[in-house]
């Protein structure tokens, strides 16, 4: 018995320590390319740049090979004698026709130059630092530069993707771009497929003040659909279209919201002498639209008041519509039908700030029905309100156009703009305050935002558009939102 026990205790078997695991490694096989190979893929690669030089550069090329020939044919005196009339043709032609030679000559010598010295350079370090460079079985891909053309402002470098990529990723690193190829901004421009322009501009040509662009003598050079307000940041002007929209205008106090109303009141200024246009001005701070209110054919700005012309805008808008009904479509502005303007200031006191709910609710139901359905008669809403909140105004997509000059905040460019303006290089938040007038303009249909500068009408300016005489001391100093 006792045997017994000894020998099952023997067998008992005692815990013993772990043994760790055999750690197995799997090794990828490497294989050498052969050598012919590889000088096989650099013949290639240099034969095709061969094969493509005279197709990107046809000039350099060009110049190239004829001083070839000339110095086959007569020697380096030949080549002397060319390029001295070369030299002499080009100082010709620009002092000639400056803008040809600078067109076809000096920009496209800066186009070539910084596409090697500045882009080239640096394509793959800010790529590949940026995050945009792509990576398949250890093997590195880059967006490949299709071309570098230059412009008085700005660089527009046109861009392959890589296949499985998406313009998005580079809307997402304009401040990588921009800093990394020394450039104040970037935007980012979609031509297609696979196709896209990165724009960096040079220089700011919206650095000065714009005066008060001229008023046209003749009430038929006046297209309400185009009015000229300012500048756009390729030097072109800026249109407005005001007739067949309505347009929202977003800024801080002191952005340049004035300058942007009283532009294209400025540039109506003979439609409105002649009776086919007419400006109904709604101003809460009774400072920016008062002083020059002989201009406008309706004024209020006590908020009774004020609500009463909104809904005398929208009396006057059905009554149209009831005679357009069956006859015609499109609203063609004369005196018995004029296009009518309600410019609509610190928008935010009606619809949000006043304190009786019912002048408040009035006046956001007068407006939705004249963004809704004023257009196609004849009536255009131009606002203006420095937060763009939805508990402030809840109308922000009523109004087709939209221009945010200075903002507080990031998140109010996406607010104002729509979704993504902001990484599509449309940085409001970022605007010098120093630069009043400056905005980002996006039209609809279009989901570009545009750089723009309006024009600064003085209190003189308006002064000469009323006919009024000129104000002094507080008046005249009333006016810095401008």
């Amino acid at each position: 018995m006792l045997r017994s026990s000894k020998a099952g205790a023997s067998q008992v078997q005692r815990p013993t320590a772990p043994v760790p695991a055999q750690a197995v490694r799997f090794t990828t096989p490497v294989v050498e390319t052969p050598g012919i190979f590889i000088l096989t893929g650099w013949l290639w690669r240099f034969l095709r740049a061969l094969v493509l030089l005279p197709f990107q550069f046809p000039v350099s090329v060009g110049a190239v090979a004829a001083s070839v020939a000339v110095y086959v044919a007569f020697g380096w005196l030949g080549v002397a004698v060319l390029w001295t009339v070369a030299d002499l043709g080009l100082l010709v032609w620009w002092r000639r026709w400056p803008e040809s030679f600078k067109a076809h000559v000096a920009l496209r010598a800066l186009a070539t130059w910084r596409r090697f010295w500045i882009y080239r350079r640096h394509w793959q370090p800010v790529l590949v630092v940026s995050g945009l460079a792509e990576s398949y079985l250890e093997r590195q891909y880059l967006p490949q530069i299709r071309g570098v053309t230059c412009s008085a402002w700005a660089d527009r470098v046109r861009v392959k993707l890589v296949a499985g990529t998406a313009p998005a990723e580079f809307e997402q690193r304009v401040p990588e771009l921009a800093h990394g190829f020394g450039a104040p901004s970037c935007r980012v421009e979609v031509r297609g497929p696979r196709d896209l322009v990165l724009e960096f501009p040079r220089r700011d040509m919206l650095a000065d003040p714009i005066d008060a662009l001229p008023v046209p003598d003749d009430p038929q050079g006046v297209d309400l659909s185009a009015l000229p307000v300012g500048r756009c940041e390729d030097g072109q002007p800026w249109n407005l279209r005001l007739h067949g929209t309505h347009v929202l205008t977003v800024g801080v106090t002191g952005a340049g919201k004035g300058s942007v109303l009283w532009s294209a009141i400025r540039a109506m200024t003979p439609a409105i002498a002649a009776g086919t246009a007419q400006v109904w001005a709604i101003d809460p701070k009774r400072m920016e639209l008062s002083f020059g209110r002989s201009l406008f054919a309706r004024y209020a700005d006590a908020a009774d008041d004020a609500v009463e012309l909104l809904e005398a805008a929208i009396a006057a808008m059905q009554e149209r519509a009831e005679r357009y009904a069956g006859r015609q479509r499109k609203h063609v502005p004369s005196v018995r039908d004029p296009f009518v303007v309600v410019v609509l200031d610190e928008v935010a006191f009606l619809t949000a700030y006043h304190p009786d709910r019912d002048i408040r609710k009035r006046a956001e139901n007068a407006i939705a029905t004249l963004t809704s359905q004023g257009r196609s008669v004849g009536f255009c809403v131009l606002a203006a309100l420095q937060d763009p909140r939805k508990e402030v105004l809840n109308l922000r997509n009523l109004f087709p156009d939209k221009i945010a000059l200075r903002l507080d905040e990031a998140s109010q460019v996406d607010m104002v703009l729509g979704e993504g303006a902001r990484d599509r290089g449309a940085n409001a938040h970022l605007i010098d305050p120093d630069l009043p007038g400056v905005a980002f303009v996006k039209l609809e249909g279009s989901p570009a935002p545009v750089r723009v500068r309006a024009a600064f009408v003085t209190d003189s300016d308006i002064d000469a558009m009323s006919g009024e005489p000129a104000a002094t001391g507080v008046g005249a100093d009333a006016h810095s939102d401008r």
